[in-house]
This record gives C-alpha cells, sequence and structure tokens, in this order.
C-alpha cells in the first residue's frame, strides 16, 4: 500500500509539473532575455571604459612617449659591472 500511495503521490507532482510548465517556460524565457540584455549591458560598458583608456594613453603620449625614449637610451648606455637586465635588478 505504502508504494502505491507513492505512484500516486508521483503522478500528481508530475500532473502538477505539467500543468505549470507554460509559465516556467515563460519564465525561465523571460529570465533569458533579462540576462542576454544584462549582458549586452556589460559588454558595452567594458568597451567603453577601454575606449576611454586608449583615449586617455593617445591624449597622454607627448609625455610617456619621450620619457620612455630617455628611459630606454639611459639602460642602453648606462655602465654595469655586471650584466644583469634591468628588470632584474629591482
Amino acid at each position: 500500500m505504502k508504494t502505491f500511495l507513492k505512484v500516486l503521490l508521483m503522478a500528481a507532482i508530475l500532473i502538477i509539473a505539467i500543468k505549470f510548465s507554460p509559465v516556467i517556460f515563460v519564465g525561465a524565457l523571460a529570465g533569458l532575455v533579462v540576462a542576454a540584455v544584462l549582458g549586452a549591458v556589460g559588454i558595452s560598458l567594458v568597451a567603453a571604459l577601454l575606449a576611454v583608456l586608449v583615449a586617455f594613453a593617445v591624449a597622454l603620449s607627448p609625455i610617456w612617449i619621450p620619457v620612455l625614449v630617455i628611459m630606454g637610451l639611459v639602460n642602453l648606455f648606462r655602465k654595469s659591472d655586471e650584466r644583469v637586465p634591468p628588470m632584474a635588478a629591482a
């Protein structure tokens, strides 16, 4: 008798699940649409941040390009007792 009640309960749960499947489907579809919109907004924000960083680097290039050239020349002609690459010395 106990097994019969379990089977009856499973059948009732199955019928309820089948009846509510359109509602669950619509909820899942709405969730996917929301996730797609949020993903598109996130990707566009990352692209905008990258564009701002590139514009910032380009705007400051008259400052950092000569500084890099001077640092490179200093490192190139600097006399050192031991031949250690500049990055390994730090």
